[in-house]
């Protein structure tokens, strides 16, 4: 997916920016698509920095959009459901600071949906604001983290990405199963 991007990229640099922030707007408002694959096309066609902005920009943007429509369309059916997951009713009832402070830290936990906390903001009492504000400080580390291992995962020898690509392929099959059970 990614390199496909990069050759749409290469082939309309003119459209570059604006593609990368829907994919991005559109990645957040599904909710369970990785983001990984357009942070490292930014990162490849626009350089490390303006790479590591613009997936930035895009992921704040896009959890500011699926927030908005979220609390529009799911609020009043969805919330007693939500309550089965300890940190979602946490976040569904936090208000101000105890907000902030649960919507930074889900996002700084990269195993955390990151659709699962915008979804538990928007149909809780955490204002719109505040929400765009710790989604988006407490993306910074991560997309950091993620776009240097994906950019110096790029510039590895081959047998180095094989490993990468096996080791990865073992992780899924292994928590698939775990998750089997």
């Amino acid at each position: 997916m990614q390199e496909s991007l990069l050759q749409f990229f290469q082939q309309h640099p003119q459209w570059a920016i604006a593609i990368s922030l829907f994919i991005s707007i559109l990645i957040a408002v599904l909710g369970v698509v990785p983001s990984v694959f357009i942070t490292g096309a930014n990162i490849l066609f626009f350089g490390f920095w303006p790479g590591i902005l613009l997936s930035f920009l895009g992921e704040a943007i896009g959890a500011a959009v699926a927030f908005v429509l979220y609390r529009k369309g799911f609020k009043k059916g969805v919330q007693q459901k939500l309550h089965t997951f300890p940190k979602a009713a946490q976040l569904i009832e936090a208000e101000g600071s105890q907000a902030f402070g649960l919507i930074l830290s889900l996002r700084l936990l990269p195993f955390v949906p990151s659709g699962l906390v915008t979804f538990a903001a928007a149909i809780g009492q955490v204002n719109a604001l505040l929400f765009i504000t710790a989604s988006s400080l407490g993306k910074i580390p991560a997309l950091l983290i993620e776009g240097y291992a994906g950019y110096k995962a790029t510039q590895a020898p081959w047998p180095i990405k094989f490993l990468l690509a096996s080791a990865a392929v073992l992780i899924f099959i292994i928590v698939l199963r775990k998750k089997r059970k």
